[in-house]
């Protein structure tokens, strides 16, 4: 990743609401965040944080009804997403963005082969004929290892295990050369070994392809071994970004120390049990006017209800939205 390279994702002040017949759930919270060319960004919380919206809003994916994007600015290479005529952003999404979601059993649609559903991107946004499609679709099905490439593209999904259906669903998301990649907890239903081979796979495109990635997830073990730097989030906000050595090294949020302390091992600690967080995430039902981590938090203080901290720096490329200091056990000055 080049240094002081201009951001080829740049998200501002996004805020997603959700209509429904109990009233709006505010389910992004004045997100922002920027991913640099090249840079593989991980993004962690527990389910409910907020981590599939915010991706999810940035292209369009979401319902509208019932959601509802209020405020922001995604600007890809500049231009504002989310001003983008209908047409503009399906001409971006698939062809320069890239989405692989969380299920591979339910992405791909049954009732078509594998070929269709590669070629069709590659039919769409590069025009290419129907046998110039599937040659680079066999290309693809090679690139992500898949045997046997070019006669695979007439068998369908169900003909394909879980992690090789995965691997499928990488070759639609990378069939038109895509600047930016987002990854919505793609290794999540697949066995640990099938995940190493994904995770393995993702580093080597990465270095042939040079692409930037956004990677969901709510496995730390994972955004360790593969991510520059990470966003954690809870009640739809960000409440730390860092380096990924940093973050582990010294984390400054209490949710982020909750979240690492339930890896054994991580913070240099062996308990007998595993640590859990207690408690559950909120459903904010109004913007929230104070810390949304306040009741799971063994730090909260009186200020904690009162105000809704604002992230600040706390080390190179370090932020956090926390009034308490873990270097003093007290409150932060800023």
């Amino acid at each position: 990743m080049p240094d002081g390279a201009l951001p080829v994702l740049d998200v501002k002040g996004l805020k997603v609401v959700f209509k429904t017949r109990g009233g709006e759930v505010h389910a992004v919270n004045s997100v922002s965040f920027d991913l640099k060319p090249g840079e593989l960004l991980g993004v962690v919380g527990e389910s409910g944080s907020g981590k599939s919206v915010t991706m999810m809003s940035l292209i369009g994916l979401l319902p509208s009804p019932p959601a509802d994007v209020r405020e922001g600015q995604v600007l890809f290479d500049g231009q504002d997403l989310l001003t983008c005529t209908p047409d503009t952003l399906r001409s971006i999404r698939g062809a320069r963005i890239g989405f692989i979601f969380q299920d591979p059993m339910t992405s791909l649609n049954p009732v078509f082969n594998v070929g269709f559903q590669i070629m069709e991107p590659l039919r769409k946004h590069m025009k290419l004929s129907k046998a110039k499609a599937a040659d680079r679709a066999v290309e693809l099905l090679e690139l992500v290892g898949i045997p046997d490439a070019r006669r695979r593209l007439d068998d369908y999904p169900h003909q394909f295990s879980g992690g090789m259906r995965q691997r499928v669903m990488i070759a639609i998301a990378l069939a038109c050369d895509p600047q930016v990649l987002i990854a919505d907890e793609p290794t999540t239903a697949l066995d640990v070994t099938i995940q190493a081979q994904i995770l393995e796979l993702v580093r080597d495109l990465r270095r042939k392809l040079g692409m930037a990635i956004v990677w969901i997830t709510h496995d730390l073990g994972v955004i360790a071994g593969i991510a520059d730097r990470v966003m954690v989030m809870y009640g739809g906000q960000v409440v730390e970004q860092s380096p990924v050595k940093d973050l582990f090294r010294n984390p400054q949020h209490p949710y982020t120390r909750a979240l690492l302390k339930t890896v054994p091992g991580v913070l240099g600690e062996r308990p007998e049990k595993l640590n859990v967080i207690e408690g559950q995430p909120p459903i904010l039902m109004a913007a929230p006017s104070a810390c949304a981590f306040r009741d799971r938090c063994a730090f909260a203080m009186p200020r904690c209800a009162k105000e809704n901290p604002a992230r600040v720096q706390v080390g190179a490329g370090h932020d956090v939205a926390c009034f308490w200091d873990p270097a003093t056990n007290g409150p932060r000055n800023a």
